[in-house]
């Protein structure tokens, strides 16, 4: 049974350096001003202690899988979650909300792209080092991205052609990409909430915010029970819910592994579209169907949102921690100057980028200015977690907008990511520079025809009298 307890325990050291990141804010004043979440504190305090081997029988790798299945958990979770009884707050809809959030998110995948290789390519001159360009570029698939997509590329390019080290730069991208996000983006939260522009007024600074914790016996209480407690525990009946979603999901990407394999038209492998690395994309849709057969049998009333709203949170910071958990500290020492260089260029266009489109969107502008720089810099689970901070339970549209979003980047995306990108190093550098320009620069084209136009209002000559 000793063998059994690796991966356990590495969930384990996960779920200790959590605790302990929440024992750091509560505890140290700078950090609570700070409102860094217990999942960064955690993950970094992971990292320094693997780091220097203070964690015997462990390394970063150890914590990459559940990194990746946290992730997925955390939208699956959140696909399966219903609409909410309240009414929505200042929406515009989800399908136009995530249409911006798609448009902001594509055109960041293009403009990261393009300065990363650009300042390699100067690095490179001005240094004489041989770090190569596409390391550069690789940061759009840490930041935009996230470390799953990071690794899959970074992986493709290192183990087919021959670039050293693309895998853990793509994760070093990621990782410093969760980073940036909350030095950024909490900042930038705490400014939105002070100035009262976030819609959820229940979203506010105040001793518990800062803390990070309730009060005794102050505490919300959110969650309703579906399932007496002497047949099941409510908790394990949604998590039962995922797991048969997991299994659906598991089920068609292996019987569309064995029909696509083989077919290739015009070169292009089918199958990693059906690849298990694209779980999330396909789980997404399992829970969607999910949740509307559930609600068209009229079986809604066996489901509590607010569990899986928590288990989609739960997730959330369990995958941050894994992910800064898994860098690996002899890459970065290596690689420090050219990557700090790139992530630095690429946090500031990134941020500008996100504030002054989403600026365009209409309402709910700054919630999704948080959302689309959180997903532009780490992953879609750090916009949640930076829209956590201006809208606590997720009373806004922005989160479900997530939802679609998530299947739209990819339709829309789906020649750059999956045809384009694993081969990029065998591409000419013209080709590679020309797609990735034209997805920076279409959907800036594309932004000015959703701006809403609105009725001016009537002089008061025109109504009569």
């Amino acid at each position: 049974m000793g063998d059994s307890f690796h991966g356990i325990m590495a969930f384990a050291l996960m779920a200790a350096m959590l605790f302990l990141g929440g024992v750091l804010r509560k505890r140290i004043p700078f950090l609570q001003q700070s409102l860094v979440p217990a999942s960064i504190l955690g993950g970094v305090l992971g990292f320094v202690l693997l780091s220097f081997a203070l964690i015997p029988g462990y390394t970063p790798a150890d914590f990459n899988s559940l990194t990746f299945h946290f992730f997925t958990l955390s939208f699956m979770s959140l696909c399966l979650t219903g609409s909410s009884n309240e009414k929505a707050l200042a929406g515009d809809g989800v399908v136009r909300g995530g249409i911006w959030l798609t448009l902001i998110w594509t055109a960041s995948l293009g403009l990261q792209a393009l300065i990363g290789y650009g300042l390699i390519v100067f690095y490179d001159a001005v240094t004489g080092s041989q770090v190569g360009p596409l390391l550069g570029a690789l940061i759009t698939h840490g930041f935009t991205q996230g470390p799953g997509q990071a690794l899959t590329y970074g992986g493709i390019w290192e183990q087919e052609y021959g670039i050293a080290n693309a895998a853990q730069v793509g994760l070093i991208y990621a990782s410093i990409g969760f980073l940036v996000a909350f030095l950024v983006g909490v900042p930038a939260a705490r400014h939105v909430i002070k100035k009262g522009q976030n819609a959820n007024k229940r979203s506010r600074i105040d001793e518990t915010f800062l803390v990070g914790f309730f009060h005794a016996n102050r505490g919300q209480s959110a969650t309703r029970l579906v399932t007496h407690s002497a047949n099941m525990d409510s908790l394990a009946w949604h998590l039962g819910l995922l797991g048969i979603a997991y299994g659906i999901t598991h089920i068609w990407l292996s019987f569309m592994q064995k029909v696509a394999l083989g077919h290739a038209p015009f070169g292009i492998s089918i199958a990693v579209l059906f690849s298990h690395n694209m779980f999330f994309v396909h789980g997404l849709g399992v829970c969607v169907l999910m949740r509307l057969i559930i609600d068209k049998a009229g079986w809604s009333s066996y489901v509590d949102d607010e569990t899986l709203k928590r288990i989609t949170g739960a997730s959330v910071d369990f995958m941050v921690v894994g992910t800064i958990m898994s860098i690996a500290f002899s890459v970065l020492y290596a690689l420090l100057a050219p990557v700090l260089l790139v992530a630095t260029a690429v946090t500031i266009a990134t941020f500008i980028l996100c504030w002054y489109s989403a600026k365009l969107s209409g309402k709910l502008a700054p919630e999704r200015a948080l959302t689309s720089f959180g997903c532009c810099t780490g992953s879609t689970g750090t916009g949640l977690l930076l829209l956590r901070l201006v809208d606590a339970d997720f009373s806004t549209s922005v989160a479900k907008e997530l939802a679609f979003f998530n299947l739209a980047i990819v339709l829309v995306n789906l020649p750059v990511l999956f045809i384009l990108t694993p081969i990029a190093p065998s591409l000419d550098p013209n080709t590679y520079l020309l797609a990735f320009a034209a997805t920076a620069f279409i959907p800036l084209v594309l932004m000015p025809l959703m701006i809403k136009k609105t009725t001016p209002a009537l002089k008061p000559s025109m109504v009569g009298g």
